[in-house]
């Protein structure tokens, strides 16, 4: 008899997934996902200038969670189970193929080093504790499977513009995702019932639990079932994908974009299912350049997925893959205590520059930021302050309900100069805040001191004169800090 064990990591769902459709196929199946406690606690950043920072918090604590909850339910409604361990993978796992005496461990591959290395540690200890063994792994996590794009992924250009012209101008095509199997029994533990185990609470996980904020632009539930509540809504009952492109720079209100990727990067909906999802739409209502541009960002995030499996630990480095030796103001002989500072006033939401600001402090009590505020802040970090942009980027992953390792870093070294682009990319952090929050409607909204500033005043309040700050109620250095620095004056 063929018994199976499915491993989930981040695909957390029960359509597409391909790693459980081949296991269905199996007599018996066993179906297990770890909380790893390296995900739920302070890590080192080593290389130069090392730092340590929490690897997740509570926003994206709580959403995996509330997807694993949600993968249970779905299994037992198909008759199956899902075993949950909180313990190291390349311990649970094993241990658990050798006590029901497993043929096959399937699961899901990613191209980052961490997860690599995690998958390599399971397959090996599994071979020892179970010899003879099946273990076998899938693409799952991109659009295009890579065995489909038109060069080998070693090979695929280093800039976005090559790439996409690259797969569009080829046969490759997107794989249709795979119907929901049919699932075969749990198998017996010669010890005894099966232990199914508890989903462990935040506090067990070592998180600080917090409400989020009331003012967030959407609930982010985790779970498939709410992942695909979210695209239905979206595409069908709302009908905002025939404006997509036009809208996605909003900054307030849930609607303005798809906001699908909580769901995509921690695999609840795969991102085949959405695309056949604007396939529909475009055969049933519109198709248009909206509907493209939806497509336009899975393939971006695909670019970053193929990006890291080409170049591993190297896109994690404070030089990139450029090698760039940049003189980071905390990384200069003796430290700049200043520097420091910077920081964590960039992080609370206090550099007294507005748009930062709001947007640092949306990411903080919601858990979520807008792209168009993450390139923002990122370009003030990097390029303004002259601070590491690795410092960015781990206090992203820590906070970003939605976090991904490949599109997360990926695009910050893509803003501070050492990734995929060898152009200047700092932003002009006030011409931006003009152009996209013209009213000051999202500034004022998340930062209330600058409630009475008129709108063509309240991106650059240091400005106000003595008798303006007492007539709109605000004293700049503080109601509302004075500039940590003054905002360049360059295009994106």
């Amino acid at each position: 008899m063929k018994t199976a064990i499915v491993w989930f990591r981040n695909d957390l769902r029960f359509r597409d997934n391909h790693a459980l459709t081949v296991a269905s196929e199996s007599e018996q199946l066993l179906c297990v996902f770890c909380f790893d406690p390296r995900s739920f606690s302070s890590r080192e950043y080593g290389g130069k200038r090392s730092f340590r920072y929490e690897k997740t918090g509570h926003h994206r604590a709580r959403f995996i969670r509330e997807s694993v909850e949600d993968l249970r339910t779905s299994l037992r409604e198909m008759g199956s189970e899902l075993v949950v361990r909180h313990g190291t993978p390349e311990s649970v796992v094993p241990t658990l193929a050798a006590e029901i005496d497993a043929s096959a461990v399937y699961f899901h591959t990613y191209p980052t080093v961490e997860e690599i290395a995690v998958e390599r540690a399971v397959a090996d200890r599994a071979s020892e504790a179970t010899p003879g063994i099946e273990i076998e792994s899938f693409p799952g996590h991109t659009l295009y499977h890579p065995d489909d794009l038109p060069v080998a992924v070693n090979e695929i250009e280093d800039t976005f513009t090559a790439f996409r012209k690259g797969v569009e101008g080829s046969n490759a095509a997107v794989r249709p995702t795979v119907e929901p199997p049919t699932l075969p029994p749990s198998p017996t533990f010669p010890s005894g019932g099966l232990e199914t185990g508890t989903i462990p609470t935040l506090t067990d996980l070592g998180v600080d639990s917090s409400t989020p904020d009331e003012r967030a632009v959407l609930d982010f539930e985790g779970g498939e079932t709410a992942g695909l509540d979210r695209l239905e809504r979206y595409v069908w009952e709302r009908d905002r994908l025939r404006e997509y492109k036009k809208t996605r720079n909003g900054l307030l209100g849930s609607d303005y974009s798809s906001k699908l990727s909580p769901w995509l990067n921690l695999g609840c909906l795969s991102p085949r299912t959405v695309y056949e999802a604007v396939k529909r739409y475009e055969r049933e209502r519109v198709e248009n350049e909206s509907t493209y541009w939806l497509f336009f960002e899975l393939l971006w995030r695909d670019f970053f997925q193929f990006q890291f499996a080409k170049h591993g630990s190297k896109l994690f480095e404070q030089g990139g893959i450029r090698r760039r030796d940049i003189d980071w103001r905390d990384d200069r002989e003796g430290g700049d205590e200043d520097a420091e500072s910077a920081l964590e006033r960039w992080k609370r939401g206090g550099t007294g520059i507005p748009f930062v600001d709001a947007n640092m402090r949306e990411l903080n009590e919601s858990g979520f930021m807008s792209n168009r505020g993450r390139q923002n802040v990122a370009s003030f970090l990097a390029n303004d302050l002259g601070i590491d942009w690795r410092r960015g980027a781990a206090y992203f992953e820590t906070h970003l309900v939605d976090y991904d390792p490949a599109s997360n870093y990926g695009n910050w070294a893509y803003i501070a100069g050492v990734g995929n682009d060898s152009r200047n990319r700092s932003f002009d952090i006030v011409w931006q805040a003009e152009r996209y929050d013209p009213d000051a409607a999202y500034v004022k909204y998340w930062l209330p001191e600058l409630d009475g500033i008129p709108p063509e005043q309240a991106h650059e309040p240091w400005n106000l004169s003595p008798a303006e700050q007492n007539r709109y109620g605000v004293v700049i250095g503080e109601d509302y800090p004075k500039p940590i620095v003054r905002p360049s004056e360059k295009t994106d």
